[in-house]
């Protein structure tokens, strides 16, 4: 397994465990132990809690694009490995260093992940949610992608109020 699908891996692991508990836990806490449990001495530790962190800070946008892309899905009635496995690859997609992480990759890592851990389905959901955004974000496609991605999230932000999720609750 290559490092960087092991890193996104046990980010799911994390992940999953923080939004399992209702977000009460430290997720840089479960993250620095899974990290240690099932990835000691990976060659970019970085990419992990870059991962995490834009995840953390930008979690209100990402989960307004999940809810705006698909709507006849409540956050609270997509299974929880779907859900934070869609936050890795939106985070990926929308705010990460596109000469990092283009964003078919992005796609295709999370699709990996669904295959993986999701259910039956799961994969087909992930594919159609991501294909969705990368579609209304590269509507030319991805050979003249801009620089930064983070001016292409406008869309999918959302009052505090009518957001699905808790920004501050454990996000640390």
């Amino acid at each position: 397994m290559a490092t960087r699908h092991l890193i996104r891996s046990v980010i799911l692991q994390s992940l999953y465990e923080w939004d399992f508990y209702h977000r009460k836990s430290d997720v840089t806490e479960i993250l620095a132990r899974d990290l240690a449990e099932f990835a000691p001495g990976i060659d970019e530790p970085e990419f992990a809690w870059k991962i995490m962190k834009g995840i953390a800070e930008h979690l209100t946008a990402i989960d307004a694009a999940i809810v705006k892309t698909a709507p006849e899905w409540p956050m609270d009635k997509i299974a929880i490995i779907d859900r934070n496995i869609l936050r890795i690859g939106l985070y990926e997609l929308l705010y990460a260093d596109p000469n990092e992480v283009p964003a078919k990759v992005a796609i295709n890592e999370a699709i990996e992940l669904a295959k993986g851990y999701a259910g039956p389905n799961g994969a087909k959901f992930i594919n159609g949610v991501l294909g969705t955004v990368y579609r209304e974000q590269f509507p030319e496609g991805e050979k003249d992608k801009p620089p930064p991605r983070k001016p292409r999230v406008e869309p999918f932000r959302v009052e505090p109020e009518t957001s699905n999720s808790d920004p501050d609750a454990g996000a640390k």
